[in-house]
């Protein structure tokens, strides 16, 4: 969250996904619009806890929806609070939805290789592994990198996308 401003103005990014509970105003801090942002409203839990919002299957549809509207015109920042958990999960997620014939595993390493820190939320990871049929492999693609080394919060990086087909 920390280097959000800084990110999007060193990638010229003009789409943000922010996934987090009660998320700041973004946009009017990042002056785009607020059609440019997606505000995923989920704490990083994976399993319910009173006063927080578990993530359910809607949040990946509305992940899934954004992220394949992307014109890929620029890149595509995908924030929380540390940058560790949820936001790691959406990328993976998201490659994984538009590199739909790319195998899981190798997106989970290029993922592990982009952020040592990842861990990604396995609550998110699951749900979309299920939507997109992938019969459990993004869910062991994920458990295969493991946990991230500790930090307070992760370094941007970058996670590339092959070119559309067709």
């Amino acid at each position: 969250m920390s280097l959000l401003g800084e990110t999007v103005r060193i990638t010229g990014a003009r789409d943000v996904v922010t996934l987090m509970m009660r998320a700041p105003d973004i946009p009017n801090a990042l002056s785009f619009g607020a059609e440019r942002q997606l505000v995923v409203d989920i704490a990083d839990i994976v399993e319910p806890l009173e006063g927080y919002v578990l993530a359910e299957a809607m949040h990946i549809e509305e992940l899934l929806g954004f992220t394949r509207a992307w014109s890929r015109g620029a890149p595509l920042i995908m924030h929380c609070f540390a940058g560790i958990s949820r936001s790691t999960a959406a990328a993976y997620i998201a490659a994984c939805d538009l590199d739909a014939d790319r195998n899981e595993d190798e997106i989970a390493q290029e993922l592990r290789r982009a952020s040592p820190t990842a861990t990604p939320n396995r609550r998110l990871i699951a749900l979309a592994d299920d939507i997109l049929g992938r019969r459990g492999r993004m869910v062991d693609a994920v458990r295969t990198i493991g946990r991230g080394e500790d930090a307070f919060e992760a370094h941007p990086f970058s996670l590339w996308l092959n070119e559309r087909q067709g």
